[in-house]
């Protein structure tokens, strides 16, 4: 239902998977067999991190989930990059029994999270001198550079059958590509572009203006949250959230009480929809905005040099009716990518069609995603 997707956008919830924490292990803990569907939970730490905008961090901390069994050849690993403020159970709409994937039968899937989620190293974690407002914006790159480190250091993981991402996390998957092209066999993205467009700047900025306005905010150094500002980043966000058409059709009306009001739904959302701490919003707005694989190093600045070098298949799945990530963008970059599947979900749910919105976006994401992971390779 609708109400999932949503919660995909939430904050994460403090939840009682296993914990793992290590550095560097000659055995990775999530090569334990796991008979259900059912998430662990595991902390890797990196010293000394080179940040693409700013300063070398001492201490990054990594949090990551893992479903299933890693086979002995190392070879059935799918890695799903969080998106914007999820944690490592974002992409249940993609997984277990009448899904796509399989960690049951099959499927190892590593599900990463975002610094700035307010689980992986973030403003609201972070001890001196990078605490609140001073923790530096991690990029895109930064993201999946730490990722890549991960899986190759702990996991010993040298192949990704794929890397699928929603959202923030197609931004990633996109990044993987032209940063790492040999590295997987495919990727998907749903909902997401590689590189964040002006028009991504505006909204972004108009959001992050919305919380960083309200007086309590204390230029990042609030001593309570900043109340007014998020319920105004909310109402903002929730603009952009739909399409119009599920305005207008008041799809909304299924997953309220009869007789609720449509300014009863935006009150609700304004107090009851992202939540977290204000400075974690904003570097993950900063994150959003840093995406662009046109600036990794090598493609002189060029999103379709960037595109055109990508090696493997692509699954390019916008929402027919992003507001975030329109259409028009897609189709753009679409036509640079050698090996492309530009394929739209038809659907009046806006963004949240990306991660299965309704039943009908879940059925559309799962069976073309599962018909794409058996092609065979080009």
């Amino acid at each position: 239902m609708l109400l999932l997707a949503l919660t995909l956008l939430q904050t994460p919830q403090p939840s009682k998977p296993t914990i793992v924490r290590s550095t560097l292990t000659n055995e990775a803990p999530a090569t334990k067999a796991q008979t259900t569907t059912s998430v662990t939970q595991h902390e890797y730490i990196l010293h000394n991190f080179h940040t693409e905008l700013g300063p070398t961090i001492p201490e990054l901390h990594l949090i990551y989930g893992t479903y299933g069994t890693l086979d002995p050849q190392k070879s059935n690993a799918i890695l799903l990059p969080s998106h914007y403020m999820a944690d490592m159970n974002g992409y249940n709409w993609l997984i277990g029994p009448g899904n796509a994937l399989h960690p049951e039968t099959s499927d190892f899937l590593i599900t990463s999270e975002l610094f700035g989620n307010g689980r992986s190293s973030s403003p609201s974690n972070t001890p001196p001198p990078y605490d609140g407002p001073r923790f530096p914006v991690l990029t895109i790159r930064d993201n999946v550079n730490a990722v890549h480190q991960m899986l190759t250091d702990q996991l010993k993981i040298s192949h990704l059958r794929a890397v699928i991402g929603f959202s923030m996390g197609a931004q990633q998957a996109f990044q993987w590509a032209v940063s790492y092209p040999t590295y997987m066999d495919r990727i998907v993205a749903t909902s997401g572009t590689a590189k964040t467009y002006g028009h991504g700047f505006a909204r972004n900025e108009s959001q992050i203006q919305a919380i960083t306005a309200d007086p309590a905010f204390l230029h990042g150094d609030y001593k309570s949250p900043p109340t007014a500002g998020l319920e105004t980043f909310n109402t903002a966000w929730l603009a952009w959230l739909f399409g119009q058409e599920y305005w207008r059709q008041e799809l909304w009306k299924s997953d309220f009480p009869p007789g609720t009001t449509v300014l009863q739904v935006i009150d609700h959302y304004r107090h009851d929809f992202i939540h977290g701490d204000a400075n974690n919003l904003i570097l993950q707005l900063h994150t959003w905005e840093s995406n662009d694989a046109g600036a990794t190093p090598g493609m002189h600045g060029s999103i379709e040099q960037a595109l055109k070098s990508i090696q493997v298949p692509v699954l390019y799945m916008p929402s027919a009716t992003d507001l975030y990530f329109p259409l028009t963008d897609a189709q753009f970059e679409a036509q640079y990518i050698p090996h492309c599947t530009l394929l739209p979900i038809p659907s009046v749910y806006g963004h949240p069609a990306g991660a299965g919105a309704s039943p009908a976006d879940k059925l559309f994401l799962n069976q073309h995603i599962a018909a794409f992971l058996t092609e065979p390779k080009p």
